[in-house]
């Protein structure tokens, strides 16, 4: 069962691999099997999101009750991508992955492929870079639980 949840967080937007690793870590399940099953599911919804997304918040931002949200999102994605392309240059690539991989909040996979999609960038490097970056940061976090772990089993 724990393999199911830690799977199904690292699809969740703002938790991701950053908060389904620890969970899966702290359950008992095997660090390789950890890694990959919150890898895979923190990579699964990112095709959806390059190639959609955009183009449902962009339907979706003049409607009634969610209009609001979506413009959000919208905003975030530009910020995003803008401040992405503005420290980058040519190094594009580069940035993203370090965007994605370095944990702190709302710099995951889903805020970074939707950056990389209102920056037009090609599908096969956005995707490269957003893996790496999710590996990354699977490896911080990961390192992070653990030490976290050792100390706790001192007290």
């Amino acid at each position: 069962m724990e393999y199911i949840i830690s799977f199904l967080l690292s699809m969740v937007p703002l938790v991701e691999l950053r908060g389904a690793l620890p969970y899966a870590l702290t359950q008992g399940i095997p660090t390789f099997w950890a890694y990959v099953i919150c890898i895979i599911g923190n990579m699964l919804p990112v095709p959806v999101i390059f190639f959609f997304a955009r183009k449902v918040l962009e339907w979706g931002k003049d409607k009634r009750f969610i209009g609001k949200f979506f413009t959000f999102c919208i905003e975030k994605g530009h910020r995003g991508g803008e401040k992405l392309k503005a420290k980058a240059g040519r190094g594009l690539f580069v940035a993203l992955l370090l965007f994605v991989g370095i944990p702190i909040p709302g710099t995951g996979a889903w805020t970074g492929t939707l950056a990389a999609s209102f920056l037009d960038m090609d599908f096969k490097s956005s995707v490269t870079a957003v893996m790496l970056g999710v590996v990354l940061a699977g490896v911080i976090m990961g390192t992070g639980t653990y030490v976290i772990m050792f100390f706790a089993s001192l007290f």
